[in-house]
């Protein structure tokens, strides 16, 4: 549209293609309300968390601590690790992620090829989210070492930071029209650090954030889950990112309506991650609900690319029993009816 914010046309570092990201009316309603899915997954490394590795190592240089020849490390389920590795390698620093077997392999191995050192908190190959025990021994690994930072995103104030730009690009190419902004939180930085700029700029919306069932950050009761990157699950400290000043309502939605959702919106010719699958639910089920005339954006902060071993694969689906047909024929028949609308 003229005017949107636009990328240069030729840019010299992978960096420079973060942002711009677009806009995919995915359903609307008789009475004109729409869901709007704003497409994190069209950054490099196809999720919106190299926003803030970015912000997070562009203010550790600002403030000294980290300087040429230096070293990252942080604690990542794989996405925010994908961020830094690629920031990292522009730079010139040695990266290196704290991880467990929760997360999907595709993203583990992408680390590895951007020149990522893996160290394992557990290495006997269970899938168990372990990331009270992956942040204590990132923190450790950083203290007293020279020119070393952790990076430490669930409480990084960069964090947030670094998605302002996405509130601005949000605002622009809809003219300030927004009603309902929805978001998965983990760390919290992509929902609260857009809410958190956006109303400077659009004063009056509201903001809906998703986790998984069994995550903790709107009460319990706690058990695993298998939507990776999101959520705070028991034994975790919700991070300080987490502004419940910024959040109007907090939702949980299962693991088997979240998949079922990314596998029901694959065959719209869309693939998107997990924890995306989620707010893509909650974000379907209230839409017909919504005033006439509603515009609510989702942040889909995550591609399906990664997940074709976990999520779109029936076997180890069915083996987890995740597998549910009819809840994919659910999603499947409520966006037949709502893509008719637009």
């Amino acid at each position: 549209m003229p005017g949107a914010l636009q990328r240069p046309a030729v840019v010299s570092r992978v960096s420079d293609l973060i942002g711009y990201t677009p806009l995919l009316e995915l359903a609307a309603t008789e009475t004109g309300s729409r869901l709007l899915l704003k497409l994190e997954m069209f950054n490099p490394t196809g999720t919106a968390k190299i926003r803030m590795a970015r912000q997070m190592v562009t203010d550790a240089e600002d403030r000294g601590e980290l300087r040429p020849g230096g070293r990252i490390i942080e604690s990542t389920s794989g996405n925010t690790g994908l961020g830094l590795a690629v920031i990292a390698a522009e730079r010139g620093y040695t990266f290196t992620a704290v991880v467990d077997h929760h997360a999907c392999t595709d993203k583990l191995r992408g680390m590895k090829a951007l020149g990522t050192e893996l160290v394992y908190v557990v290495d006997d190959g269970t899938e168990e989210l372990a990331t009270a025990a992956r942040e204590e021994l990132a923190e450790d690994m950083a203290r007293g070492q020279d020119n070393t930072i952790f990076t430490e995103q669930h409480n990084n104030p960069s964090n947030g930071v670094g998605y302002f730009p996405v509130a601005h690009e949000l605002n622009e190419a809809l003219d300030g029209r927004i009603d309902v902004l929805i978001g998965a939180v983990g760390t919290g930085g992509a929902l609260c650090g857009t809410t958190r700029e956006l109303r400077k700029l659009i004063p009056d919306f509201s903001t809906i954030a998703v986790e998984p069932k069994g995550s903790i950050a709107f009460g319990g009761p706690a058990h695993d889950y298998y939507q990776s990157g999101t959520g705070t699950p028991e034994g975790a400290e919700i991070g300080a990112l987490v502004d419940f000043g910024l959040i109007d309502e907090g939702v949980k939605v299962g693991d088997v309506e979240a998949f079922a959702t990314c596998r029901a919106v694959a065959r719209t010719g869309l693939l998107i991650g997990g924890s995306a699958g989620g707010v893509v639910h909650e974000a379907l089920t209230r839409l017909s609900s919504l005033p006439p005339g509603t515009t609510m954006v989702a942040l889909v902060n995550d591609g399906g690319e990664k997940y074709m071993d976990t999520v779109f694969n029936d076997e180890w689906m069915h083996a987890r029993d995740l597998l549910d047909p009819e809840a994919e024929r659910e999603i499947d028949e409520l966006l037949t009816k709502l893509r008719r609308n637009r």
